[in-house]
């Protein structure tokens, strides 16, 4: 089973990110900076590319990377992240105990934890899945492009919303009916050592973008999420569910 780390990546000006991260497999970086090049080399036997482009947006940057892949698994990643040692070990254990598996969910570690911690392996459905983020996924690479599965490029840093890309890649995964499994193995760390290009907290501008994630999610019952979004979360948005509600949904 072959390995591919994909990398959403900023301003690279060398390739020392591979030993930063501690990348062990092959791998392609997406390298938003202010220069176009290609560059393909090896590093410790494994095959490196970088896609270096004056563009913008991360699903932009992921798509580059995820329609060149070209191995059995890929891993997404951003360049604030450190692998544990023997990931690859550890995801191709994953797999071979869940054969059915399209995409698996893992761990990352937090010094200080603030994503779901997942505690016993379980199945993701509509019900749970808007919980996991993308870099703590694990994709087979045959079922994703069989299904032309790829990134919203309207959604996440450097677009007009400020995210919400991961969450509409699994909405896909699951309405194209690939199977998705949450494993409690740790695979990476989250260094957290920069600042994030888009989350200025949770002003207004983030909490309408959730009312356009949900709509992107489902023009059935986008309100219906909305609702209970700003029922659960509206203390965390310093307002009235109402407030929350109203902004969710009074949309352009």
């Amino acid at each position: 089973m072959k390995i591919q780390v994909l990398v959403a990546a900023m301003h690279q000006s060398d390739h020392s990110l591979i030993d930063k991260m501690n990348i062990t497999t092959d791998a392609i970086v997406g390298n938003q900076c202010d220069f176009d090049s290609v560059e393909h080399f090896e590093h410790n036997s494994n095959k490196i590319t970088y896609l270096n482009f004056k563009e913008r947006g991360v699903g932009l940057n992921r798509n580059n990377t995820l329609m060149r892949a070209d191995a059995d698994v890929c891993l997404f990643a951003d360049d604030d992240m450190v692998y544990c040692d023997g990931y690859a070990n550890i995801i191709k254990e994953a797999f071979e105990q869940l054969p059915d598996a399209d995409v698996i969910v893992f761990n990352l570690i937090e010094e200080v934890p603030t994503r779901y911690i997942i505690k016993k392996q379980t199945k993701v459905n509509y019900l749970n899945y808007l919980r996991y983020g993308t870099a703590r996924v694990a994709v087979k690479l045959k079922g994703v492009k069989e299904n032309a599965i790829y990134f919203n490029q309207c959604f996440g840093g450097g677009t007009e919303h400020c995210h919400g890309e991961d969450n509409l890649f699994l909405t896909a995964c699951l309405k194209n009916k690939l199977k998705i499994y949450a494993v409690p193995q740790y695979i990476a760390k989250l260094t957290e050592e920069r600042q994030s290009s888009w989350n200025t907290g949770y002003d207004e501008k983030y909490i309408r973008d959730q009312g356009y994630l949900y709509k992107a999610i489902s023009r059935r019952w986008w309100r219906l999420l909305c609702l209970q979004d700003a029922v659960r979360k509206h203390r965390a948005y310093n307002m009235s569910a109402l407030k929350a509600y109203r902004i969710m949904t009074e949309l352009k």
